[in-house]
């Protein structure tokens, strides 16, 4: 018997031990059918290419999560530290301008998948069929993922990402009744410091990070509940067409499509490294800020809204089409999917998408016919890849290098501690978009310098917490600042160093 048991292969015995840990673990944790749920899913139709947007999404949402992970173990989330520690990882960390290139163009690429995902849904008609809490979640995650993007954008704390973000945070104070607390909860005060930095830094590894885990995870058991939808079929022809499951059929096309996704992340990564400007510097009135691609539309839309219509363009349109687009499966109850029986339907996404497109190139437009603004603009960039050039300094915190340049060193630099307040409460609450950078008007902006010869400081007060009708008229908003910050802002108007200053070029 012994020498039965010795002559027996040895891989027979390995594979029994393998097979009876395998039944051990079932038993305990019913792999076997998790396994069988996740991957023997029919799919109405067969696999296909075009189903590949929501594996594409998880795939880059993990290299965030990689990225994100080692990104934050050399960043400090404060005033005095932040720009450093960014600049140390972007100039000293071995690999580590390639990872942060990595991370800052998968945020881009998120809201693009995300995008599409949610147009295609659309045009397939997929949102409907007991899917509409499926598109609920999409939706919720559209506005977790541009959220995630927009605290994101702050934490290099370099001048694009301050100016960027002042005016992002100015735009939530427009909010009727709760405007104002949310633009101090954002900002963790009347300016932009420490608090700001570390609650965008909370709200972009912590807690919206946890809202998309969330709704993923939502997400995914609501489909496997609802089922594929398949093409966009009458329900009768979907029945008679042959279905296949999820493996190994969709598996290898979302496989391919995720590393492919990673692949080109990595080679863009390589060959255009994300750019680090010059420190933020809150006494710079003249930066020209501007945002991402994905909110430059929005950028845009909101200049056409003046005065007492700014409510408008801020709050009531957006607002409309972000409950429309959650209210779209109970107002769309017709079982017609397929593109070309939905005309409305259909030409109502492509009207969107083209008034996206328009918008966005617009502002690029307007800032290339405007020759001070594009030269402002230009400049801003040369000062960029100056400070890309130079080497690390451990001491970059105390603001831009003399070398590098740029936005900061056009700023008056004699300015008194009050005055640079009110020079950065000047930009922050949006005077700088109808008056220009320092009040210097150009482009169609109004001037506002020498005013300090027209005006005394009281009666200059006064003017701006109650504008006359016709500066009403104008667009002229009154300015709710008041004791200290009112007395910074009047000090910068006043500053003999703002009105004698030339216009930025």
């Amino acid at each position: 018997m012994s020498a039965a048991a010795d002559s027996r292969p040895s891989g027979a015995g390995e594979s029994t031990r393998r097979a009876r840990l395998a039944s051990w673990l079932d038993q305990r944790v019913g792999w076997r059918q998790l396994m069988s749920v996740a991957l023997d899913e029919p799919i109405p139709g067969g696999t296909r290419w075009a189903y590949v947007f929501g594996s594409g999404l998880l795939f880059v949402f993990v290299n965030q999560i990689v990225t994100g992970v080692f990104l934050a173990l050399y960043y400090v989330p404060s005033a005095d530290h932040a720009h450093t520690t960014v600049a140390f990882i972007q100039k000293q960390v071995t690999m580590g301008s390639f990872l942060r290139s990595l991370h800052a163009y998968g945020s881009s690429v998120m809201v693009l998948l995300l995008m599409l995902h949610l147009a295609q849904t659309y045009v397939y008609g997929a949102y409907k069929g007991r899917r509409e809490l499926l598109w609920l979640m999409g939706c919720f995650l559209l506005l977790l993922v541009m959220g995630m993007a927009f605290t994101g954008y702050l934490l290099p704390w370099d001048q694009k990402a301050y100016f960027a973000t002042a005016v992002g945070t100015n735009i939530a104070s427009e909010v009727p009744l709760i405007g104002g607390f949310l633009k101090l909860l954002l900002r963790g005060g009347t300016e932009m410091g420490t608090l700001t930095l570390s609650r965008f830094f909370m709200l972009h590894v912590f807690l919206i990070p946890a809202g998309i885990f969330a709704a993923v995870a939502s997400h995914l058991f609501l489909f496997r509940k609802a089922g594929a939808a398949g093409p966009p079929r009458p329900a009768a022809e979907l029945r008679q067409l042959p279905a296949a499951t999820f493996f190994p059929g969709q598996v290898f096309k979302d496989f391919v499509f995720g590393i492919g996704l990673i692949v080109m992340l990595g080679a863009l990564a390589w060959q255009r490294p994300m750019s680090l400007g010059p420190a933020a510097n809150p006494s710079d009135a003249t930066y020209l800020p501007r945002p991402e691609w994905y909110y430059l539309p929005v950028f845009q839309f909101i200049k056409y809204f003046h005065g007492a219509a700014t409510v408008l363009g801020i709050v009531v349109i957006p607002g409309v089409v972000v409950l429309a687009l959650f209210a779209l499966p109970f107002l769309d109850r017709s079982p017609e999917r397929r593109p070309l029986r939905r005309p409305v339907a259909v030409g109502s996404l492509l009207l969107v998408l083209a008034a996206l497109v328009f918008l966005g190139v617009q502002s690029g437009v307007q800032d290339r016919r405007d020759p001070a603004v594009r030269a402002k603009l230009e400049a801003q960039e040369e000062a960029e890849r100056a400070y890309a050039k130079e080497p690390f300094s451990p001491d970059e915190n105390l603001g831009p290098s003399a070398g590098g340049g740029g936005a900061a060193a056009a700023a008056p630099a004699s300015l008194s501690p009050d005055a640079a307040k009110g020079a950065l409460l000047f930009e922050s609450e949006g005077c700088s978009g109808c008056h220009g950078a320092q009040g210097h008007g150009g482009g169609g902006l109004v001037a506002i310098a020498n005013i300090g010869k027209r005006y005394p400081p009281p009666q200059l007060t006064a003017l701006l917490h109650a504008p006359r009708p016709d500066m009403l008229q104008g667009g002229m908003q009154p300015v709710q600042l008041k004791g200290e910050d009112m007395q910074a802002l009047i000090a910068f108007l006043l500053a003999p160093q703002r009105d004698t200053a030339p216009p930025a070029p």
